[in-house]
């Protein structure tokens, strides 16, 4: 089975997009992928994300399993499946013949699994980090957005400032898997559905 995961993020720069492409690919190779890896896609802005899976699925040839990958930018109530959340909040269709194995949330944003492993963002800030700052949470998908990155900003103000473009995909390279599973269970169907059509 060949896998392709549009991903957003990566906006419109080169750079940020090979950033993107890495940080993704090193975690999900650490999340016991390596050897079958799927293709990340770094698609940019979210309605980017989304055309671009549309357009893959519908060219999809038979043995390819075609993956969004997007911020829910907001909470996901348990009665809405994931094409359920998308359309409610983004107006998307779920295109034809997809289901909801196809489409998988950061909930409420990729931030929210660095909540998940504070050592790992202690490692890529050094010693100046103020991991108080980050609250000790095991439900980091019911975390709001601002207060993720304005826990975020605090933590990092005495050394390089939580920077979106030019530090997570650095800092999600350094995550643990395992924290991120445990923690965020939109994580956890992500990989755990990626391994399953890897096959193992």
């Amino acid at each position: 089975m060949s896998i392709k995961v549009y991903v957003e993020g990566g906006g419109d720069r080169k750079d940020l997009k090979t950033r993107c492409r890495q940080g993704f690919s090193t975690f999900l190779r650490k999340a016991g992928l390596e050897g079958r890896m799927p293709r990340i896609v770094a698609s940019g802005a979210r309605q980017n994300a989304y055309n671009s899976f549309c357009t893959a699925f519908r060219m999809a040839q038979d043995g390819e399993f075609i993956v969004l990958l997007v911020d829910s930018e907001a909470p996901v109530t348990e009665q809405n499946a994931p094409w359920t959340h998308l359309r409610l909040r983004d107006g998307w269709d779920q295109p034809p013949g997809t289901d909801d194995d196809n489409a998988h949330l950061m909930v409420q944003c990729m931030e929210a699994w660095f909540f998940a492993d504070a050592d790992a963002l202690q490692a890529y800030y050094g010693p100046h980090f103020n991991a108080n700052a980050i609250p000790d949470r095991k439900d980091i998908e019911n975390i709001p957005k601002q207060d993720l990155f304005r826990a975020l900003k605090s933590a990092t103000r005495n050394t390089q400032e939580y920077d979106k473009g030019g530090h997570s995909f650095g800092i999600l390279s350094h995550l643990d898997p395992d924290k991120v599973k445990a923690a965020s269970p939109y994580a956890n169907r992500l990989i755990r559905v990626l391994l399953d059509k890897a096959g193992g």
